[in-house]
């Protein structure tokens, strides 16, 4: 570990406070903060000084939702964790968590293994796993333990995609009993994708098979109803409940429902539905496809209830779940049926940028810019305040930002592997400047100066929320 940098000059803000402060790290933590141009702070020295003077200085984000090398519908996400998780540092997030999967007929222990093998070595900053849980049995149940003592405290279900990773109500319940007495937290695909399915099967059977059709299947009072169900489940159970990328203003409603009574429920949301739409998935000669994902993206009405769930705090994390397809050769799968598209867009590298756009338009404060993608994940997931903070102690994650740069988003510039952009010709104000990780510099004045395998893995605690 190089010795220590001192960070002089910026604006230092975290979810609680903005303050012009000197930051020094020492040994990859942060060391300690004073007030630019004190005593204590002018009497610091270090071996490598960056000047932050009419810059932010960030904690890095931590983007909880990401599939890197995901198989899915016969092919696979095209970032591997090495190409993944650089964008992801270009883009100023310096932790992922992302699924592990078990496949049905096999042990959690099996899939997590395979992910650990997929990550090891290859990853530009730090990761953790959550664990898809696609095969609930006795098995199962008593391997959920197991895990959440080494770190890996969250689950995923979904109630969607039937025949593949799909749970019934009774696996969901018993899932959420365990996770009640372990201490894990559930995070829910809340779709009905049975009822789905009827209506993709009708929508062909009529020919209507183009991209736009994806949405129109997947209702948004199909999201509310499994939303609202996975609430009960979770009520039942006495146990806490995650909601992944809520795309639906009557989602919305039901989380905001269950919080107000008072209910451990947390719900996500993700840029694609607060700056993307159904117009997106509508664009003709197949382009549509670049934007299928599930949820699907919504009517442009849902973004203002997007919005406000996030200032309200009903909705409490946006992540990106990344998970890029090319357009030709994985996307084009789908042409004539658009239940082959495979699901996912890319979007680890741009997820900062884009909420940073969302203060400038004057949707989110600063801080809570800082909150919902740096600090309530780490908490969420058992990772503060090591991730999601600057503060002594801290992991010295720290993302130069300047706040004034412009760019325009393209597949010519992005460093995802996917050839192409879901926002691209998109102009944004705002850009990442340097990143560190644990201290070391992985991004320098834009450019590209870490390398696969400093990433490591952290385990993580239980979510902080339930304390």
């Amino acid at each position: 570990m190089s010795g220590r940098t001192l960070i002089r000059g910026g604006l230092v803000i975290t979810a609680s406070d903005e303050i012009h402060a000197d930051v020094l790290i020492e040994d990859g933590r942060v060391a300690a903060l004073a007030a630019s141009g004190t005593p204590a702070a002018e009497a610091w020295t270090a071996e490598r000084t960056i000047d932050a003077g009419g810059k932010y200085v960030i904690p890095g984000g931590v983007d909880a939702h990401t599939h890197m090398e995901l198989p899915f519908g016969g092919t696979s996400a095209s970032d591997t964790f090495e190409t993944g998780t650089r964008a992801a540092a270009w883009g100023g997030t310096t932790t992922i968590v992302d699924f592990a999967v078990q496949s049905v007929g096999h042990a959690l222990r099996e899939g997590l293994d395979a992910w650990h093998a997929k990550a090891e070595g290859n990853c530009a900053i730090d990761y953790g796993f959550h664990m898809i849980v696609s095969d609930v049995n006795q098995d199962t149940l008593k391997e959920m333990d197991l895990l959440v003592q080494e770190g890996v405290t969250s689950f995923k279900q979904f109630m969607a995609y039937p025949g593949v990773f799909y749970s019934d109500d009774g696996q969901i319940l018993r899932a959420m009993q365990r996770s009640a007495e372990n201490g894990g937290l559930i995070m829910m695909h809340a779709e009905n994708g049975i009822a789905i399915d009827v209506l993709v099967e009708q929508a062909l059977a009529r020919g209507e098979t183009d991209p736009r059709y994806h949405g129109e299947v997947r209702k948004a009072l199909l999201e509310a109803e499994a939303t609202h169900r996975a609430i009960k489940l979770a009520q039942v159970a006495g146990a806490p409940l995650y909601v992944v990328h809520v795309s639906a203003m009557e989602a919305v409603a039901e989380l905001a429902r269950a919080r107000d009574e008072g209910l451990n429920v947390f719900g996500e949301t993700c840029p694609q539905y607060l700056f993307l739409s159904t117009d997106n998935l509508a664009e003709p000669d197949f382009e549509g496809s670049k934007y299928v994902c599930s949820t699907p993206l919504r009517p442009k009405e849902h973004q203002a209830k997007l919005w406000q769930g996030l200032r309200t705090n009903d909705l409490q994390v946006v992540s990106t779940d990344h998970c890029p397809f090319c357009f030709v050769g994985q996307k084009e799968l789908g042409r004539g049926d658009f239940s082959k598209i495979p699901n996912g867009l890319p979007g680890v590298e741009n997820r900062m940028d884009l909420l940073h756009q969302a203060v400038v338009d004057g949707h989110i404060s600063r801080r809570r810019w800082i909150e919902i993608a740096c600090a309530t994940p780490a908490r969420m997931f058992g990772m503060y305040p090591k991730k999601g903070t600057i503060a002594p102690g801290a992991d010295a994650d720290i993302v130069i930002y300047d706040p004034h740069a412009e760019q325009v988003m393209s597949a010519e510039t992005h460093h995802m592997n996917v050839d192409y952009s879901a926002y691209e010709g998109k102009r944004t104000t705002g850009r990442v400047e340097t990143v560190l990780s644990r201290g070391e510099l992985v991004i320098t004045e834009r450019e590209y100066t870490g390398h696969a395998g400093h990433g490591t893995y952290t385990p993580r605690s239980t979510c902080q929320y339930l304390n």
